[in-house]
């Protein structure tokens, strides 16, 4: 459990989903969260053609892409309605499992432990056969909350 866990339950009714606005490059990739609470993320992303490499396969890229997202999404869960928690990502090891098929890959984050500026993740990437496309782990530090998610003072 994260430094949260004392922290009172959020508000009946409250979706952290129904407010967190997609970020550009979700935007841009189709990226869409479908699962979020404390430690703990799921996201899909649909396959487009354009995204593959010269094998027809989706490029490695995209995988990791979307494994530091929820890299960083599971770690940054907050209860309270209009706070946001932010991350940027120091490292990550990433590791191909098999090829992703099917027009959708699903990844999940968990957050494994940390403290009040670092935080560790696992994530995983499947694709729409529910097939482990790849695995990967990464080290992220917490934003601090005076900033905007592109660096600029908030």
């Amino acid at each position: 459990m994260n430094e949260l866990a004392a922290l009172p339950e959020p508000p009946p009714g409250y979706d952290p989903l129904a407010v967190e606005e997609p970020t550009p490059i979700f935007r841009t990739l189709g990226i869409r969260l479908v699962e979020w609470r404390e430690d703990y993320v799921k996201a899909e992303m649909p396959i487009d053609p354009a995204y593959a490499n010269r094998h027809g396969i989706p490029h490695g890229g995209i995988l990791m892409t979307l494994m530091d997202s929820v890299g960083g999404y599971c770690g940054c869960w907050c209860p309270y309605p209009g706070r946001l928690r932010r991350a940027m990502t120091l490292s990550m090891t990433t590791n191909f499992i098999g090829i992703a098929e099917g027009a959708l890959l699903t990844a999940e984050g968990r957050r494994l432990g940390g403290g009040r500026s670092l935080f560790f993740s696992q994530m995983e990437v499947y694709d729409a056969k529910g097939q482990l496309a790849g695995r990967a782990s990464g080290t992220y530090r917490y934003r601090k909350a005076s900033q905007s998610p592109y660096g600029e003072p908030a």
